[in-house]
């Protein structure tokens, strides 16, 4: 079988997907919006301090033979940015917007698939909100449509950020995944309905889908791998000071934020919170004032965070809704055992107690119980995190990559039905 995979932006998991595919000779095509090489023009204009960020979209030369790439409006959408052009970027709207990119971006894939198939294509594979025109085109080609939720279902995530916000108004302000028009949603829909096999990163995820209203393709769950394990963490013995507690992510009450500042308070004598992220809206009271009384840290590059993360002694990520929750690998690649709920890729990848825990979403008790728990018994740091990262050795990208070429290629799609 030989594949096509579209990602306007190509991703950690995405990469390593193709790096998996390449090893398994079945790639055909990579398409995407900005592909740069080492030895490009493009390439060398990162060396400007202003465009730096073009070097973050460097792709490794064994790909350019399969690369095609159209980056007009991914070009507009960063530059629209770095100018702080919002009304380009307004959501939805504006001509350089995220929703833009996509869009364009799948007519162009799918403009091509015909001349593709003729060549020897056999199966597109393609994520959320990209996969639409592209997943209609292959079907009338006879195509093979191979779809990734990296995210939860959109009608799941709603009903239980719904439940949030009225529980918690003080934090509503922050839950801002209600813009999506009726039209995007549709579309979200129509993807999934098209779709002949589904990937999802977890098994929360697979869970969201039962509020899909049909009847949907098969769904795979294949958890992400972990970063390198390259530095040993070094535990210190928690005596005469305070257990050092770290967040990083976007700062929302998606991200149960207020139910972790409501289990610290509880423990302020003895443990030391830090919050690495960005706000998700500036004018939230209960979210700045959280933010006067802990350590606030707005932004690090990644290897800060892995930096950060080893500095720590305990991860805590109180996701009320994640479709994987890729913090959660680096902590535990790190040595940094982790608290996280049930609704993150957390069950997938953690045996509870043994190298991470895992409590309840949505309960300031469950998570005071863990910090509890390891206060009375700071030992576990050490048993616990050395555990964690001895697993996070199993299980690196390349392992991702491989189990996903295995299960597309065991795929019998002509016994697939809906």
């Amino acid at each position: 079988m030989k594949i096509l995979v579209s990602h306007p932006t190509l991703n950690a998991n995405s990469k390593n997907f193709i790096n998996g595919l390449i090893e398994g000779k079945i790639l055909f095509k990579i398409m995407t919006a900005i592909a740069i090489f080492p030895s490009s023009l493009l390439f060398k204009l990162g060396n400007n301090s202003k465009l730096k960020d073009l070097k973050r979209r460097r792709l490794d030369k064994s790909w350019q033979e399969f690369t095609m790439s159209n980056s007009f409006y991914e070009f507009g959408r960063l530059f629209s940015s770095k100018l702080n052009l919002d009304f380009l970027n307004k959501h939805e709207k504006g001509i350089f917007c995220v929703d833009k990119v996509y869009c364009h971006h799948d007519k162009s894939v799918a403009k091509s698939l015909e001349e593709f198939k003729n060549n020897g294509l056999e199966a597109v594979y393609c994520y959320e909100d990209g996969a639409l025109e592209t997943f209609r085109a292959a079907k009338k080609v006879g195509l093979r449509c191979m779809y990734d939720l990296p995210i939860g279902y959109w009608k799941s995530a709603r009903s239980l950020m719904q439940y949030e916000y009225d529980k918690n108004p003080d934090w509503s302000q922050t839950l801002t995944g209600f813009q999506d028009s009726e039209f995007k949603l549709n579309k979200k829909n129509e993807e999934l309905k098209l779709a002949d096999v589904i990937f999802v990163a977890s098994s929360f995820t697979k869970k969201t889908l039962e509020e899909y209203s049909g009847t949907l393709a098969k769904i795979k769950v294949i958890p992400y791998g972990f970063p390198e394990v390259t530095v040993k963490k070094i535990y210190e013995p928690l005596e005469n000071r305070k257990l050092k507690v770290l967040f990083v992510g976007g700062l929302s009450q998606r991200k149960g934020l207020s139910y972790l500042f409501d289990a610290v308070s509880q423990l302020t004598d003895q443990v030391l919170l830090t919050v690495v992220g960005n706000k998700a809206v500036e004018e939230c009271t209960a979210l700045n004032e959280a933010l006067e009384i802990h350590n606030w840290i707005p932004s690090l590059s990644h290897d800060e965070v892995l930096v950060c993360m080893r500095e720590h002694d305990v991860f805590v990520f109180p996701s009320l809704f994640e479709g994987f929750g890729l913090v959660i690998t680096e902590a535990m690649s790190q040595g940094v055992p982790v608290i996280t709920t049930d609704r993150t890729a957390g069950p997938d990848i953690i045996t509870h107690d043994k190298d991470g825990w895992i409590v309840d979403a949505a309960s300031v008790t469950a998570i005071k119980n863990i910090l509890d728990k390891i206060l009375k018994n700071p030992e576990q740091l050490e048993i616990v995190g050395s555990a964690a990262q001895k697993k996070a050795a199993t299980r690196p990208w390349s392992v991702y990559g491989e189990e996903m070429v295995a299960a597309i290629t065991a795929i019998d799609f002509n016994t697939l039905t809906k």
